[in-house]
């Protein structure tokens, strides 16, 4: 059975190398857990024993099948009461997130799938991120691409973030923005890419995002998102 650490360290592991790096080093795993490189090579040294990394020095890390597997029931945990907090007990999206980290240690597999068959077996979390199924295995949810790469002229909707942190979430709730948000790309600027959008819901008004905001920001064009309330 997994520690708690062991279960940080691997979900770590996983996140960084759904960000595309195949191996993951130290140093990237340190700063991921808010860990010195010496007690991370420590740890990776106890969950290779374990059986569930691969550690060479100088060739950084991954998971092996059971690593995958634990990591992902973790992922699966933790995305299903993000969502459970904000369907059924009212918390904003900005607010589901350390709560989950520690529910998502419940190691419980019955009580996992009733949370899952409760919430009506959903694909994504309240950030637009997949959720995986019991079998480990994310669920198909429809393609898309971020807001920055986006093309002009069409109607699209926001399907989810880059950035799950607090104070991204609060900041597009400034912008107006959430899940299911549809707006259109009107003009890109070529000198810092900053986009130029109409709001479906603004009539002819329009609203210059960032950069870091449209490089955080899945769209689809014709995806059903769920819609989150504002604070």
């Amino acid at each position: 059975m997994p520690t708690v650490s062991d279960e940080n360290y691997l979900k770590a592991i996983l996140h960084i190398q759904e960000e595309g790096q195949e191996k993951v080093s130290t140093t990237d795993l340190a700063d991921r857990v808010s860990a010195t490189p010496a007690s991370t090579s420590a740890m990776l040294k106890k969950l290779g024993a374990k059986g569930w990394v691969v550690h060479k020095r100088y060739h950084g890390v991954q998971l092996t099948d059971s690593g995958q597997r634990i990591a992902m029931d973790i992922v699966r945990r933790h995305r299903l009461w993000e969502s459970f907090l904000v369907d059924h007990l009212g918390f904003d999206w900005d607010q589901v997130h350390d709560i989950a980290e520690e529910l998502e240690h419940i190691n419980s597999v019955e009580l996992t799938n009733r949370l899952d068959a409760f919430l009506g077996f959903p694909k994504l979390d309240p950030h637009g991120d997949a959720i995986p199924g019991p079998n480990g295995r994310f669920r198909s949810v429809a393609a898309r691409t971020l807001l920055s790469e986006a093309p002009r002229h069409l109607e699209l909707i926001v399907v989810g973030v880059v950035d799950g942190r607090d104070a991204f979430l609060r900041h597009l709730g400034v912008l107006g923005i959430s899940l299911g948000t549809r707006l259109t790309v009107i003009r890109r600027y070529a000198f810092d890419g900053s986009l130029e959008v109409r709001f479906a819901d603004s009539g002819e008004d329009v609203q210059m995002l960032s950069p870091s905001v449209c490089e955080r920001l899945w769209v689809d064009q014709d995806a059903e998102a769920p819609s989150i309330p504002f604070p």
